[in-house]
């Protein structure tokens, strides 16, 4: 999936600090994006996707060379904080085990057994 670049620092044009990566983003690509997000997409779809990936990782590579060095690291603007109450036990609220199985079609080990939600290619079975 396309190729690299290195741009080294210099005085001249100190916002140019690492790699900066030029991608193309191919039908191909997108085809094998798809198969892995069990995506089915028609072929105009494919070629629309490959063309707004490639302009997003244009993007997000022009951002990455914007200099920053002045700009002091922020995780939080709003000035809140969290409000979170201790975790205490309430006993008088707590559901037994028993009874949550009890109306279970099958437990294996006090857990509820269901079946499985995942496709793959091979072809697995179920407890």
């Amino acid at each position: 999936m396309g190729y690299c670049t290195m741009y080294l620092p210099s005085t001249e044009n100190p916002a140019k600090i690492g790699f900066v990566h030029k991608v193309t983003v191919t039908p191909d690509d997108v085809k094998k994006i798809a198969k892995l997000a069990n995506l089915k997409l028609q072929k105009d779809e494919v070629d629309l996707f490959a063309g707004q990936f490639t302009e997003t990782v244009d993007m997000i590579n022009r951002l990455n060379e914007i200099n920053t060095s002045d700009v002091p690291a922020t995780y939080q603007v709003t000035g809140l904080t969290n409000i979170s109450r201790d975790d205490v036990i309430d006993l008088t609220r707590i559901l037994p085990q028993e009874v949550a199985l009890r109306e279970a079609k099958l437990t294996s080990h006090g857990f509820f057994v269901v079946p499985r939600v995942i496709d793959t290619d091979e072809t697995e079975s179920v407890i």
